[in-house]
């Protein structure tokens, strides 16, 4: 059927370039081959006629699974006639076959529906970016070509097309997909963790172990053994031994400003008491020994008060420069977001490492001091063989402490918190089993060793 040439004049004419479908015949089905024909003056042989002019919009969308045109019933009587002119000479082409598989095919409508409304051209050459992901302009192309680049960790898009990220508030991380930010896992050393848990055990036992070491020197107060070691002194040692352990509780649990503020002078001043009490009781063995030479001018300094005079110098020097810690630069509660990704560590931050080392290094240096002085009283007579087992403790009180140094500074969150006590558990039970336990294997099963002439030398060291 030709279009009627009163119906579209040379006036209403246009010029379209159709997506025409070729039908190749004898391929077991229909197939349609595109190929892009001008429908106007290069075919002279054409009557102006039968030209295929077609004033509607026909509009084109491309699919998967080939080409569909969306237009209103005019389109095909346009391709039957765009047939009929073109291909009269061709029997192989059937033209009523070709406009019924068209029709089947959905590629025309013989119906007349209304037409649809324009869509507007996509004028990009990339797919969108999906939340999570930010555009990366690509260089020498146009503004709409770009890359999808996913958002680091810590950081979100939350819509399409985002040109940049957006970090997460510092109690908050990114998602999996990083389209939200979520809350951060809150982490410290707490009561109720397993390791928390079993330091709370262990640094408990200690406590009760060194109070009944000290009950049975209060009991057996008036024994030689008891007597002839400094009693005065060793309930000191014993007492601070005590609080050694107890401080550890201060660095279990939330941090708090007071909690931060105590947790490290404590230990430090302790530890000094401790580590100058240590000295003293060696310093009073050397110079009870050397006081009974004929002649000697330490005789003197044999006084209970020089031993309690050396323990509070020793610890006045820790007390300043613990004062001046907490004038200049005291600790405080602090959150830590880098150690851990997605997590948020509470601990205390010192305020100043240098004030810190300088707490642990007097403290070393006493001990150090106190092993320097004891090895040298070890060769004393087994009067006085107290000296041997402060060599031994000293020994691991700084090997402990020397292994303590790269440890702490190795380890990030919880588990530096739990090196530090592990060191003041450590040291404080390595005093307590060296000095305190031998005694207490002689006090309560050898009796017949706690005399007088036992220590005078009299019988034979056992």
């Amino acid at each position: 059927m030709d279009v009627a040439p009163a119906a579209l004049s040379d006036h209403d004419a246009v010029v379209l370039h159709l997506e025409v479908p070729y039908i190749q015949p004898n391929k077991g089905k229909w197939r349609l081959r595109e190929n892009l024909l001008s429908c106007t003056g290069s075919h002279s042989s054409f009557p102006k006629a039968s030209r295929i002019i077609y004033a509607k919009t026909i509009q084109v969308i491309r699919e998967e699974d080939g080409r569909e045109l969306r237009e209103d019933h005019h389109i095909a009587e346009a391709f039957r006639a765009f047939y009929a002119q073109l291909y009269t000479a061709d029997p192989a082409l059937d033209v009523e076959a070709g406009m019924t598989y068209l029709a089947e095919a959905n590629f025309i409508s013989h119906k007349s529906p209304s037409p649809p409304p324009l869509q507007v051209p996509r004028s990009v050459c990339s797919e969108s970016c999906p939340p999570g992901y930010r555009k990366v302009p690509l260089e020498g192309q146009p503004i709409c070509c770009y890359d999808c680049a996913p958002c680091s960790e810590g950081e979100i898009t939350n819509k399409r097309d985002m040109p940049n990220c957006l970090t997460c508030p510092e109690d908050q991380w990114s998602n999996q997909k990083r389209d939200s930010c979520i809350q951060r896992v809150v982490e410290f050393l707490s009561f109720e963790d397993q390791l928390g848990v079993a330091l709370t055990f262990i640094t408990s036992l200690f406590f009760i172990i060194t109070a009944g070491v000290l009950g049975i020197f209060t009991k057996y107060s008036n024994t030689p053994l008891v007597r002839a070691n400094n009693r005065h002194l060793s309930y000191i040692l014993l007492l601070s031994l005590m609080l050694c352990f107890l401080c550890c509780f201060l660095f279990i649990g939330h941090p708090s400003q007071t909690s931060c503020l105590l947790r490290q002078t404590a230990f430090g001043i302790i530890f000094t008491i401790v580590v100058s009490t240590v000295l003293a009781k060696t310093l009073t063995v050397i110079i009870a020994f050397n006081a009974t030479k004929p002649g000697s001018k330490l005789r003197k300094w044999v006084d209970p008060r020089l031993s309690i005079f050396v323990m509070l110098g020793c610890s006045l020097g820790e007390l300043v420069i613990c004062t001046v810690w907490l004038l200049l630069a005291a600790p405080f509660p602090d959150t830590d977001t880098k150690s851990e990704i997605g997590k948020m560590i509470l601990q205390c931050n010192e305020g100043s490492a240098a004030a810190f080392f300088a707490v642990v290094g007097y403290v070393g240096f006493l001990a150090l001091l106190s092993f320097v002085v004891a090895s040298i009283a070890r060769k004393l007579p087994a009067t006085f063989n107290e000296a041997q087992f402060i060599t031994f403790s000293m020994l691991v009180f700084c090997s402990v402490w020397v292994s303590f140094i790269p440890a702490y500074l190795s380890t990030k969150g919880r588990y530096m918190v739990a090196v530090e006590i592990f060191a003041i558990l450590t040291s404080s039970s390595g005093l307590l089993g060296c000095i305190f336990i031998p005694k207490v294997y002689i006090i309560l099963l050898r009796p017949e060793l706690n005399t007088k002439d036992y220590l005078m030398g009299k019988q034979v060291n056992i």
